[in-house]
Parts: C-alpha cells; structure tokens; sequence
C-alpha cells in the first residue's frame, strides 16, 4: 500500500482504503499439498461448505500483518530482510494470519503469463505460513497501476487470477484470495463490480471453496461501500476496508508525501478522536450486518514519526474496535515503514506489539526487547 515515490505522492486521500532455495522447496509443496488437501473432506455440515466459510475463515483469521511487500523474496532473494523463521515468530507474537502483498504484474510477460519462478516461490511461503499455523492471505498489490488505467489492469488481473485459481485449485485450502489491493482512482463502481462478477466465476470454475476477499471502490464516506455488488449467492466472500483516518495523524512525517512530509508532533487519543474511529467503523459494520458478510480490516497503523504513545493508543483503540465487531484485522506491516519488528536488530516494536494483541495473547515471546523509542522517523 505504501509504495514510495520519488516525486508524486502516493497516498490516497481516502478514508476507507478499500490498500533457488525456494525452488528446491516445490518437492515440499507437493508432499504438504498432498496432506492438507484433505482437511475439507468432511461431512455436509462441516465449516467447508461454500455458505458457511466466510464466516469461518474470518473466525479463524484473527489479528494479522502484513508482510513482504517490499521484500526481494519475490526478486530470488536479493535484499531480502523477511527470515523463514519469521513466519513461526509471528504465529508465536500471537498473530493468526499473514496478508502476503504480492505486487505480480511485474513478473508477466507480454502475453501475461506469470513467471513460474513467482508461483514456486509464493508456493514457499505458503508453505512456510501453514506449517506455521498461520491463515494465508494473497493479496494481489498492483493497485496504484490499475488505479491510473483500470482497463489494462483488468486484463492483468484476470489473467494472473486464473493462473493462479488454476495453480492453487486442491492446494492450499486455508489460503485465501484478495483479488486487489485498494481498487480505485480512475475505476468506477459500475466497472469494478463489472470485475468482481466475471472474475469471481474464473476463482469458482476450480476453487468453489475458497474464500475470496473483496474491497469496495475507495472513498471518504463510508456509506460508498453501499454501492459494491457481490454475487448474491456466493457466500464465501470477506469484504476488506483499510484505516488510517485521521491521515495528518497516521501519515504525518511519512516522506513519499507532500502533504504530511512536515508535519509532526499531531497526537491522537481524545475521546471525539476514539468517537470518530467509532462511529466510521461501526457505519461500515450497519451494512456488513444488513448483507450478512464479514468483514477484514485489511489495513490499518500509524508511521514512525508520530509519537510512540500516541501510536499504541491509536492502533490498540481501532484493534479493539475491530474485534468488538467480530473483524480480523491486519496491521501494516511487519517490517520497513510502519514497522512492527526490526530486521537489523532482530527484535519487535514492544509497545506495538503489546498494544496490538488481546491481554497475555503473547506471554513468553522471545526476543521482545525493543520498545521503540528510538525507531522514530527523521
């Protein structure tokens, strides 16, 4: 989501932000896909079944974070900070999921077949992430792209859903397909619930199972999310809206935007501040409870330029929010900007964590020794 610039701003005025070791692993992939498969193969009632898995995956999702969305994992590995052994030290900080932001139509060719390389190397950490006791997430990143020219992103995203509807169908069962990261800008309503239709039929020709995540269109007025359109009768769809109001709060100091690059010293934490993330979640929740479908806060968190404080106090008060509502959540992300843990020190953003996680979700987590003070941007 928060892609840097050298010279536009990127982010999105917004309110609702609806943002050859490997290799050797596919023998893995094989054996894993081999015994997991089977976790579905349950009797008619089982949460299996396509009306009841939304809500069940959901349930089983959790609180999350985002990662390697500026990783070079993607790349074969060159400077890559995100560790294998990372994922189990997320499942053990008490994180449920992991949103895996993937960024693939870089990795297309001219007739947008996907790089076989991506495929065995999201296969990896697939599999890194269910052998961790972790719900994985695929979230397909390109969103600034189809932003600016939804009509070739369309063609894309089509194209890499299918491949990989095809590459994941019997594999994988607890991953979850998010078909776009923050769909917006130049797309309409009409045409991105146009996108959702045809492209939900693509995933459900060999994935009648999965659960599949959905944004609505971005917008500063949350009762826009009004105007998404989902299959009537696919119930096993998640609908994901991202946080960060108030913006100059979140986003002050962050350097790949001319709006907040100078601010500082804004604080958070007032009760019409705690009011207003009330009243914007709970609008959102009236129309999940209307529809019947649940809903993922994708996206949420505070730059390291705001004070540490003020930052746990906001991303617990919107975590606790969430989990009132009964919405896995998200933080974004675990490393870089925003970050929840330190790759150079090898140590998590304690604070952050603690005001993340339920009381004693994480009792006895190793290697919690930073608490950030010194983290802050320049």
């Amino acid at each position: 989501m928060h892609e840097r610039a050298d010279a536009a701003e990127r982010a999105p005025t917004s309110m609702f932000r609806f943002s050859s070791a490997m290799l050797a692993g596919t023998t893995k992939s094989a054996i894993l896909c081999s015994m997991i498969v089977f976790t579905c193969v349950l009797p008619a009632a089982s949460p299996c079944r396509a009306q009841d898995g939304a809500t069940t995956t959901a349930q089983q999702m959790a609180g999350g974070v985002n990662i390697l969305g500026y990783d070079g994992i993607w790349d074969g590995g060159v400077d890559a900070p995100f560790k294998q052994r990372y994922f189990k030290m997320i499942r053990d900080a008490g994180f449920h999921h992991v949103r895996i932001n993937l960024s693939a139509f870089k990795y297309m060719d001219g007739r947008n077949d996907l790089d076989p390389r991506i495929l065995a190397r999201l296969d990896w950490v697939l599999e890194q992430a269910v052998v961790s006791d972790l719900v994985p997430v695929i979230d397909e990143h390109d969103y600034d792209q189809c932003q600016r020219n939804p009509d070739d992103c369309g063609i894309k995203l089509r194209a890499f859903w299918k491949q990989l509807a095809d590459h994941c169908a019997g594999r994988f069962p607890t991953a979850v397909f998010e078909l776009l990261n923050e769909p917006g800008g130049k797309m309409t309503a009409t045409w991105w619930n146009s996108f959702i239709q045809s492209t939900m039929q693509v995933i459900r020709a060999n994935n009648p199972l999965r659960t599949v995540i959905v944004a609505a269109i971005n917008s500063e007025d949350p009762l826009e999310i009004r105007k998404l359109q989902l299959p009537p009768d696919d119930r096993n769809i998640i609908v994901t809206v991202h946080y960060y109001k108030p913006m100059q709060f979140t986003h002050q100091g962050a350097p790949w935007s001319w709006r907040f690059a100078l601010l500082r010293n804004i604080d958070w934490g007032s009760e019409d501040d705690k009011r207003r993330v009330t009243s914007d979640l709970e609008t959102i929740d009236a129309w999940a409870k209307e529809q019947r479908r649940p809903i993922y806060l994708g996206e949420f968190g505070a730059y390291e330029a705001a004070a540490m404080d003020a930052r746990v106090r906001y991303t617990s008060f919107v975590t606790r929010t969430a989990e009132r509502l009964g919405w896995p959540w998200a933080y974004w992300q675990f490393d870089h900007d925003f970050a929840l843990f330190h790759t150079d020190t090898g140590q998590w953003v304690t604070p952050l964590v603690n005001g993340l996680m339920p009381l004693n979700a994480h009792d006895g987590t190793p290697q919690r020794a930073d608490n950030g003070s010194q983290r802050a941007a320049p």
